[in-house]
């Protein structure tokens, strides 16, 4: 893409908000849409563009995607009918990238139906929560045609500085799901470490500087144990259900290419636990506090 492009993009959460912001701060045109109007007059004030709308979608030649599910990014794109969406007002040969965690095999077919629209599709998720989206280091997955990445590197390297292929379509919401899967799993397991090591007299401190200093060390413990739970603030950025949702998305992929997750099916189930006594509020780190307690 050329250096200034005009980018639509849909969502302004957590995320998505510091996100487009990135890709606005580079000179690109950014076009804004979200279901709160707040978020979109606040981000026009602070960081110009426009509004994405029926009057604007036809100038830009890229639209991101930056929304909690499939389903609400197939509704926002195709419309309830299949038609109607954002993405039958866009111009030929546009590309639609969705950066949301959403499910490998409708991500897929997605690619399929808006090619059939005569548009072009890569899946990139990211990883590295709101700090990282703010910086612009996120890691970013993509899945898709190689050639459409790199036509794409330049807009995505405003957001991140990991931009890895994974493969085909649906690659990267795959990776993303297995990575959570991987990071939920080691929260677990320290968050336990710790509740044992104070119910023997051991400070979680302690235990934490005994992770970081040895093999136990992770993300979690150099990350997010000190920095949220110790200190309760529980504010990394990242809800408790949304983890659980990528958890689910990775036990159903397991299931549908034929392989039994084992610890897997056990760390599942206690996300869902703890996703049901939270709100969608509750910080992911709050595991800490969930833990303490007997879900």
């Amino acid at each position: 893409m050329s250096e200034q492009a005009k980018v639509g993009f849909i969502g302004l959460g957590m995320m998505g908000y510091p996100m487009a912001a990135r890709v606005a701060a580079a000179g690109n045109e950014v076009f804004v849409q979200d279901a709160d109007e707040n978020r979109i007059k606040q981000f026009i004030e602070e960081h110009g563009g426009k509004r994405f709308d029926e009057s604007t979608a036809k100038s830009v030649s890229v639209v991101i995607t930056m929304l909690p599910n499939s389903k609400i990014v197939e509704t926002v794109l195709l419309g309830g009918d299949g038609k109607s969406g954002w993405a039958s007002k866009l111009s030929k040969e546009s590309t639609v990238i969705d950066m949301s965690s959403s499910e490998p095999a409708r991500s897929r077919d997605l690619a399929q139906l808006l090619k059939n629209m005569g548009l072009q599709y890569l899946d990139a998720p990211v990883s590295g929560g709101v700090a990282r989206a703010v910086s612009g280091k996120l890691a970013i997955l993509v899945g898709g045609d190689s050639d459409l990445l790199e036509r794409e590197r330049g807009l995505l390297s405003t957001m991140g500085t990991a931009i890895l292929h994974i493969g085909p379509a649906g690659a990267g919401h795959a990776a993303k799901a297995l990575n959570n899967y991987v990071s939920a799993a080691g929260l677990v397991a320290t968050v336990e470490a710790l509740q044992i090591a104070k119910k023997f007299g051991i400070e979680p401190a302690v235990m934490t500087d005994v992770l970081n200093s040895s093999s136990g060390r992770s993300n979690t413990s150099e990350n997010k144990v000190k920095q949220f739970m110790l200190s309760e603030s529980f504010g990394s950025g990242f809800a408790l259900q949304l983890m659980t949702k990528d958890l689910n998305i990775a036990f159903a992929l397991s299931e549908a290419v034929g392989y039994e997750m084992q610890m897997g099916a056990s760390c599942v189930e206690l996300w869902n636990k703890a996703a049901a006594v939270s709100t969608p509020a509750t910080d992911h780190t709050e595991m800490y506090r969930i833990l303490a307690e007997k879900l």
